[in-house]
């Protein structure tokens, strides 16, 4: 199944938000993300497909999404936006050669899949629309995403897999998820996890990428009631300009679908190895900050060089432990100096 979009070709969804279709909540978030019960159906939305292509030569999907942001501004969203293009339980996901702008919500969304490609793609949105995320990869496996340019009002990159417990009984990891030779800007993060991750990330490469005029370069980000882990995440050759914090990992971050998440549903980040990182212009080098009754653990910084304007400028870090080599500004005492002094951390 291909869907072609020729040079000069617009495909653009209705402004008409009264007949937009809608479908049930994720099983692994229990509600629609923005608020509870259904929410509206993606404007390309495919369920249990095979070999599916979705390219072209340049051609445009035109999320018309200033209708839905006004409506989320003014507090008047009856559900949660509809995504641009979502694939559920779906395999061999090919996206590639076109344009994707003004996306009402997230842009690209594939959720319990497998063998997904999404390559010089171009993804669009204006600074200030909310939520507007680049690709979501959530709950899917053996991901690539490639050679793309982003640039919207949130994360450019961010890989999820279900909110607190029911992401947690769901229990589907993203796993195998590459990014490289990405570039772009975002108010927000540049390359996420999480903050939903209740099902798990693990297995994650990221390599070879750009982002500059952002607020985070690198976003791992979990919280208390979230439960699954976040690891094996390995970062490698990311070049920042002129973003707010270079390196953010934090597990206070998110919110909660409801009243019932469990206080006792205590993520874990483990092995994560961030190396060859400059950066330019940037405000705050970065926060390491795990959970007290959880510590993150084998957070291993190499060749991290991190340039502002401040001269006081200064890691934050608690409930980390791991080591850090070559990193500056100076790393924090959390973290050993030396690799072999924290062997079994970073070996």
């Amino acid at each position: 199944m291909t869907l072609f979009l020729a040079r000069g070709a617009v495909l653009k969804a209705t402004q008409d938000t009264r007949g937009w279709p809608l479908v049930e909540p994720l099983p692994s978030y229990g509600r629609g993300r923005e608020l509870p019960g259904p929410r509206y159906a993606s404007f390309i939305h495919g369920d249990g497909l095979r070999d599916v292509v979705i390219t072209g030569d340049r051609g445009v999907i035109d999320g018309q999404g200033e209708v839905w942001w006004n409506m989320w501004r003014r507090r008047t969203l009856e559900h949660t936006r509809p995504n641009l293009v979502e694939f559920m339980h779906s395999t061999g996901i090919h996206i590639s050669n076109i344009v994707l702008k003004n996306s009402p919500f997230w842009n690209i969304h594939p959720v319990y899949c497998d063998n997904v490609v999404v390559t010089n793609m171009m993804i669009l949105a204006p600074r200030d629309s909310p939520n507007t995320d680049g690709v979501d990869p959530d709950s899917s496996s053996n991901v690539c995403i490639e050679d793309s340019y982003i640039s919207t009002g949130d994360d450019l990159v961010a890989i999820k897999s279900g909110w607190d417990e029911y992401g947690i009984a769901y229990g589907r990891p993203s796993a195998g998820v590459t990014v490289r030779r990405v570039r772009g800007s975002s108010p927000f993060s540049g390359i996420a996890i999480g903050s939903e991750a209740s099902g798990g990330v693990r297995d994650v490469l990221v390599e070879d990428c750009a982002i500059f005029d952002s607020g985070y370069g690198i976003h791992i980000k979990t919280n208390v009631g979230r439960g699954g882990y976040i690891r094996n995440v390995t970062v490698d050759g990311v070049r920042l300009t002129g973003v707010r914090s270079g390196v953010r990992i934090a597990g206070d971050v998110g919110d909660h679908p409801d009243a019932h998440f469990s206080q006792l549903a205590v993520p874990t980040v483990d092995a994560v190895r961030i190396s060859n990182v400059w950066g330019v212009n940037v405000q705050q080098p970065g926060s390491l900050e795990g959970i007290r009754a959880s510590p993150f653990t084998r957070i291993c910084l190499s060749n991290v060089k991190l340039f502002g304007w401040r001269s006081d400028a200064a890691w934050k870090c608690r409930d980390v432990r791991g080591a850090a080599l070559g990193v500056q500004p100076s790393p924090c005492a959390e973290l050993a100096t030396s690799f072999a002094s924290a062997r079994s951390s970073c070996s």
